[in-house]
């Protein structure tokens, strides 16, 4: 076996474990920028008061929504439940609202409800119809294949018995000229 899938693995990890470590940090970070300053630059984005009192104070707003969207992804992405699907769910509300916080406006947590609503009737449906196969499947012992191939069994066998059925129609005409 390559060591390469081994240190891929240890190295994704590794990440993922350095990015819920630092959460903290990260979501508590506002409080080391400078009270009352109009604006923070930081990694090629300025940010601004947009509404709010301060710079700080947007800060610690989008911050408050960016670090549970991360929390989320990461969760997303490395969860092996067959309901993961629903995460997308909160991830959706956080990703609306970090992207309203970015936006030029004073409305804050206004219509985001809405998207999350569309996002919401997309994924339920996926989710409900996935539960629903596996739930006939290992709580019912249900195997849709195993039924199919059953019905398609069944099928061959009438076909068969309405050949049989013509057959002997056919013998009798052919005795009746005899």
């Amino acid at each position: 076996m390559s060591k390469k899938p081994v240190r891929i693995r240890l190295l994704t990890e590794g990440l993922i474990s350095l990015i819920i470590a630092l959460s903290p940090l990260v979501f508590y970070s506002y409080k080391y920028t400078a009270p009352d300053t109009s604006s923070i630059d930081f990694l090629f984005i300025e940010i601004t008061p947009n509404g709010f009192p301060d710079a700080r104070s947007n800060l610690w707003f989008i911050l408050i929504k960016f670090v549970p969207f991360t929390l989320l992804l990461v969760w997303f992405l490395t969860c092996k439940d067959w309901w993961y699907h629903v995460i997308l769910i909160p991830m959706a509300m956080f990703a609306f609202q970090c992207v309203q916080a970015f936006r030029d406006t004073d409305t804050i947590d206004e219509n985001e409800i809405m998207y999350v609503i569309g996002v919401t009737m997309v994924i339920a449906p996926i989710v409900y119809f996935i539960r629903l196969k596996l739930v006939d499947k290992y709580v019912h012992g249900i195997d849709l294949k195993a039924m199919d191939d059953e019905l398609k069994l069944l099928k061959e066998k009438e076909e068969l018995r309405e050949e049989w059925a013509k057959l002997e129609k056919r013998k009798e005409e052919l005795e009746k000229k005899m």
